[in-house]
């Protein structure tokens, strides 16, 4: 796997190099801002990035209208955020396109290695992995009329656990019920979403951005 970095502080952005070379995964680029990174991409897709959310020169979203940029110019390619602090509105505004490949984390899961390095495999592979804290925040921004408020306590641990991107067995253990009852759930939370069967197998993802961008 290739992916680039863009990160400002020199020592988190050196580690990072440091720790994903150790594992195995080739970093094509290491940049400290977001004009350098796009001229990069411009001719080269890697197979993902991974993105601080503010960069110089002002140190607000740039990290953030890079990947959207990023993603613009090289459709559905993976992007996993880093923040320093819960901002949910800049998930909603990388989710925007509709597509899957998407992370955001806050940065001190960095410091748990393997989740770490678990999260951004699964945002390379086309997953949608996401911060619990992020999670936390989206959840208490619901409208009246949200689809979501349909959902039982259940169902919403379920879909929260899809969000942080387990498959169903991780959920099933971490819930301590059946991986039928795991089954059934997500069935719920399709139907009530009105995600009905596409033949893509996509709506896993679709119901988790709806989660996510609603």
């Amino acid at each position: 796997m290739r992916v680039m970095i863009t990160e400002d502080d020199a020592l988190l952005r050196e580690g990072l190099v440091l720790l994903l070379e150790t594992e195995g995964i080739d970093v094509a680029a290491a940049v400290d801002n977001a004009d350098d990174l796009l001229a990069i991409i411009a001719g080269d897709r890697p197979d993902a990035l991974v993105m601080d959310v503010r960069l110089p020169p002002d140190h607000r979203d740039e990290g953030l209208r890079a990947a959207v940029e990023a993603r613009r110019i090289h459709p559905g390619l993976p992007v996993l955020v880093l923040s320093a602090h819960v901002e949910d509105s800049h998930a909603a505004d990388l989710l925007s396109d509709g597509g899957a490949g998407v992370g955001y984390l806050l940065k001190e899961r960095v410091g748990k290695v393997a989740e770490f390095v678990d999260a951004l495999r699964r945002v390379a592979h086309g997953g949608t992995v996401m911060d619990p804290e992020v999670i936390a925040q989206l959840l208490v921004r619901r409208k009246a009329d949200d689809p979501l408020r349909t959902l039982t306590p259940r169902e919403r641990e379920v879909l929260s656990l899809m969000a942080e991107g387990h498959a169903n067995a991780e959920i099933a253990e971490q819930l301590s019920i059946s991986h039928g009852s795991v089954n059934k759930h997500i069935g719920n939370i399709f139907d009530k979403l009105g995600l009905p069967p596409d033949g893509s197998g996509h709506r896993r993802v679709r119901a988790v951005l709806t989660y996510l961008s609603a």
